[in-house]
């Protein structure tokens, strides 16, 4: 005798071809009701959150181009846009379109580019701690670049590449040495923190081999700045963001399966290993974002908490990017006139907000039994 065929049951729990009646179907459109509304509120806050950090982010590079030493108006701004010339101000033109509007440009688009990396890795990786400043990708950027800074005497766009080239060997290092483990996360992780204690002490010896005149410029590289800020800098950055980023929203799903842990999220047909190859393009997106400004210090580590704060602990590379963009952009402001007289690089700023932060993290992490 075969055995018994179990019915097949609807969402509802009823059996198909038997609709529930009467007091059944008012319970049954009730809990319907209630799930879709736990499911729309918490998208709902999202996107509140991430309407809020666009106006926040045009309101931090607005007050970076139009306020400072040297204050402009919007209605002038618009004008300069424009291309039309201020008769009143002649070399305002000059100012807004050479000095202020590049430096809050790359600003955005660099901390934009900084927090979704970071927000990429924490999320994925399971850990609040690995971002790609503090497990080696960015200093694998920086060794690259100070290498070819000073011993290849680089220039223009061999600069950008050879740190491009340094991250990406730096992750897959990382990736190779933690693939195949049932702890393949933490385990990136602390080889990413033993590559990068590794990749300081290459950059101290390369820097005590050069010249004084090369380790000043490889030094004022390393401290992560928005000096030099220009339109073909930028225009480089905004292609690999565009071209970055698309590629990166496509795995948003397989980064927040890998959240649920590597058994959970092959069950649910996204095995991790396949989001772990998603890591390949946050750390080219970094890349990108530290050969443009160097590694300003960090901005991927503060953009992925933060934003998870605003959205009600949901994870979001979008909201993650916009505050990553208004950090940098703002932190740049506060380096130039925090202090009169002294003009600090935004990496001294993020890295004053990112030390306090970090502790914080750890702190809360061992209280909650996530050490």
């Amino acid at each position: 005798m075969s055995a018994p065929v179990a019915p097949s049951v609807d969402r509802a729990g009823h059996p198909h071809g038997r609709m529930p009646r009467g007091r059944d179907a008012v319970e049954a459109a009730a809990v319907v009701a209630l799930v879709a509304r736990a499911r729309r509120r918490p998208l709902r806050r999202v996107r509140l959150v991430i309407a809020g950090l666009v106006v926040a982010t045009g309101a931090v590079v607005l007050a970076r181009v139009l306020l400072g030493e040297y204050t402009v108006t919007l209605v002038d701004f618009v004008h300069i846009l424009r291309g039309e010339t201020i008769e009143a101000a002649p070399g305002a033109s000059f100012i807004v379109m050479e000095a202020k509007l590049p430096r809050a440009l790359i600003g955005a688009l660099a901390g934009a580019a900084f927090g979704a990396a970071g927000a990429m890795f924490q999320t994925t990786l399971r850990n609040p701690l690995a971002s790609p400043d503090i497990i080696g990708i960015s200093l694998g950027a920086s060794a690259a670049a100070v290498v070819a800074l000073t011993f290849f005497d680089a220039q223009g766009f061999v600069v950008p590449l050879a740190a491009l080239a340094g991250a990406l060997a730096v992750s897959l290092v990382m990736y190779l040495v933690a693939r195949g483990t049932s702890f393949a996360g933490q385990r990136m992780v602390l080889v990413g923190i033993g590559i990068a204690a590794l990749l300081a002490s290459v950059i101290q010896f390369v820097m005590t081999r050069t010249s004084i005149q090369d380790a000043q410029a490889a030094l004022v590289w390393l401290t992560g700045s928005l000096n030099r800020a220009s339109w073909p800098l930028i225009g480089l950055l905004a292609l690999g963001i565009a071209v970055l980023v698309p590629a990166l929203a496509v795995n948003v799903r397989r980064m927040r399966l890998a959240e649920l842990g590597d058994e959970l999220s092959t069950t649910l047909g996204s095995p991790a290993s396949g989001a772990r190859l998603g890591l390949l393009l946050a750390v080219a997106l970094s890349a990108f974002a530290t050969a443009a400004t160097g590694p300003i210090s960090f901005v991927a580590f503060l953009a992925g908490p933060i934003s998870r704060r605003l959205t009600g602990g949901r994870p979001s590379l979008w909201a993650a990017a916009l505050v990553g963009a208004v950090i940098v952009v703002a932190s740049d402001y506060l380096g130039d006139y925090l202090i009169p007289d002294v003009n600090l690089p935004v990496g001294v700023v993020t890295g004053a907000l990112g030390a306090p932060l970090m502790l914080a993290v750890v702190i809360s992490a061992g209280r909650h039994g996530k050490a």
